[in-house]
């Protein structure tokens, strides 16, 4: 059963980051002799291309993944491998150390199954951004270019979520479609505004409408300070991300 909360929280990882990254270029997913690679699509110029990210889960081999993303890479490329939460790590780190990969950073991986969504109050208004005047502010706080509007039809994969003080937008989240899950993407909470429940709320509304659409399961990677709330709305950590580069030769 873990193996397969762990396969489609992978599936849902490689939905939402493809997705994600296609803002200004697709950003596609592929299978290279049976490993899932994620990668810009065609482009004119070579120098243009985006890192790739090469995926593995354990049991495979780290030998395997190098083997195939050194094979077939187009130039930079990173892999995130992961594991299930009581996989041993330890032969895992010294494998790609042997074959010269540097770890930046983990991250837990985690799922809630969206049986139980509890409560919680602040002093904020959750809101779905269906309007391209929120959009637009919400890019801007992002920093980012404005989204297409076709983002906020019907039936599109993302929805995005603001926390607003007043008028003041102080936290944002977005949940995008992948298959029977879904996936959370960024999530931010302003600074000033934290310890507050903040993103609580807006994890709660985001996992009841994603249930209401028909989810049965949503998916997120956290940062080690996430990881401790999210458990506390219902997440339960089911693996780790392991994210390596490749030393220069």
């Amino acid at each position: 059963m873990k193996d397969k909360l762990v396969n489609r929280a992978v599936h849902a990882f490689i939905a939402g980051f493809t997705f994600s990254r296609s803002r200004t270029h697709p950003y596609l997913h592929e299978q290279v002799e049976n490993i899932d690679v994620m990668r810009d699509g065609p482009r004119k110029n070579a120098k243009d291309y985006r890192n790739e990210e090469w995926v593995g889960v354990a049991p495979l081999r780290p030998a395997e993944i190098d083997r195939v993303a050194r094979k077939h890479t187009r130039g930079r490329y990173a892999v995130s491998y992961i594991r299930g939460k009581d996989v041993d790590e330890t032969p895992i780190r010294e494998e790609f150390k042997r074959l010269k990969y540097r770890l930046g950073h983990t991250e837990p991986l985690m799922i809630h199954n969206l049986r139980k969504i509890p409560l919680f109050k602040s002093n904020v208004t959750v809101q779905r951004v269906q309007s391209m005047e929120r959009a637009a502010a919400l890019a801007k706080e992002q920093r980012k270019r404005p989204p297409n509007e076709s983002t906020l039809a019907k039936g599109s994969p993302i929805r995005q979520y603001v926390a607003l003080n007043g008028e003041e937008i102080v936290g944002w989240v977005a949940t995008i479609s992948a298959g029977k899950s879904t996936w959370v993407s960024n999530m931010y909470v302003k600074p000033a505004h934290r310890r507050r429940g903040i993103g609580k709320v807006m994890l709660c509304k985001l996992l009841s409408d994603d249930r209401n659409a028909g989810a049965k399961s949503v998916v997120l990677l956290a940062s080690h300070t996430g990881a401790m709330l999210y458990p506390v709305v219902g997440f339960e950590q089911i693996g780790m991300l392991l994210l390596y580069t490749p030393i220069k030769r």
